[in-house]
C-alpha cells in the first residue's frame, strides 16, 4: 500500500481583491473592439499592456451567442490584454461561461466604468464598476484593508505603498503618510490625501461618490480616478509635476489644479 504524500504545504488558497479591469461592450463587433482597445494600449502600455481583464456583455440589448462571444475573447487577446472571465450578468450569461468554460466573476470596482461613453476603466471593488486600472493578477501582493462601517473616520497608512500594494479604504477616507510608489494603488470610497509623492495610482470615490476629491503634496502619478471618471499619464504635465495638487470632478470631467 503506497504512503500518501502530504501535500498540506504545497500551497496557500485566498480570496481577495484584485486589479481586474472591465471591458464593457457596447456592440458584437469583435474588429471594432480590437480596434478600440489596441489604441488603449498604445495609449497606456504600463497600464493595459497585459492587462488582466473581464469582459462585460450586460449592456448588450442581446446576449451574442458562443461563437460572437469567442471573437470578442479573441479581439481582447489580439490588443495585448488578458481576458480572464465574464462579468456576471443574467442566468443566460452563467448558462454561457459554463458551456465556454470561462469564470463567471463579479465586476471588480464596477464604479470604474467610465460614465462618458468610455469602454474600459480600472474596476471598482465588489460591488452589486476602470482604468485604468488594472495589473495582471500574478503581480498583485496581498490587499491590505480593514473592515469599516460609513462614519468612521479616515484609515491611515504610514509608509510607502510598494510596487503592486494596493490599499483600500471601505466607506471612508484614506490617508497616505509616505509615498505610494510606481505600479501601486491606493482606492478609497471617500477622499483620498496622500502626504508624500503620488508615483502610482489613485482612485477615490470608488462606490461612486462624485464629490470624493484627491489631494497629494508630490505628483507624479500614473493614474488618478473619482467615481469611474480617470485620467492616465504617460508624463506628467510639467506644470504639475512634484507639485502639491488637488484632483476634483465637474460635472464629467476630471480637473486637477495646483494647491
Amino acid at each position: 500500500m503506497n504512503a500518501r504524500m502530504d501535500t498540506s504545504d504545497a500551497c496557500d488558497l485566498r480570496f481577495g481583491q484584485v486589479g481586474i479591469a472591465s471591458v464593457r461592450v457596447r456592440r458584437p463587433d469583435a474588429a471594432a473592439l480590437a480596434e478600440e482597445l489596441e489604441r488603449r494600449v498604445r495609449t497606456a502600455p504600463q497600464l493595459f499592456s497585459r492587462a488582466a481583464v473581464i469582459l462585460d456583455l450586460s449592456h448588450l440589448l442581446n446576449l451574442p451567442d458562443d461563437g460572437i462571444v469567442d471573437a470578442l475573447l479573441e479581439a481582447v487577446r489580439s490588443a495585448g490584454m488578458l481576458p480572464v472571465g465574464l462579468a456576471y450578468g443574467t442566468s443566460d450569461t452563467e448558462a454561457l461561461s459554463r458551456r465556454m468554460g470561462i469564470p463567471l466573476l463579479a465586476k471588480f470596482r464596477a464604479a470604474y466604468e467610465p460614465a462618458d461613453g468610455g469602454s474600459i476603466a480600472p474596476p471598482a471593488p465588489s460591488a452589486p464598476s476602470p482604468a485604468p486600472a488594472p495589473e495582471p493578477v500574478a503581480r498583485q501582493q496581498p490587499v491590505h484593508q480593514e473592515e469599516s462601517a460609513p462614519g468612521l473616520g479616515a484609515q491611515t497608512q504610514d509608509g510607502t505603498v510598494r510596487s503592486g500594494q494596493q490599499i483600500y479604504a471601505r466607506d471612508r477616507d484614506l490617508v497616505v503618510r509616505g509615498t505610494v510608489a510606481n505600479a501601486a494603488e491606493v482606492i478609497a470610497d471617500g477622499s483620498i490625501h496622500i502626504y508624500g509623492s503620488l508615483r502610482g495610482k489613485a482612485m477615490a470615490g470608488a462606490q461612486g461618490d462624485t464629490n470624493a476629491r484627491i489631494y497629494v503634496t508630490d505628483f507624479r502619478a500614473e493614474l488618478v480616478a473619482i467615481a469611474g471618471h480617470y485620467r492616465v499619464f504617460e508624463q506628467i504635465p510639467k506644470d504639475l509635476e512634484g507639485q502639491s495638487v488637488q484632483c476634483w470632478l465637474e460635472g464629467e470631467k476630471l480637473l486637477i489644479a495646483k494647491l
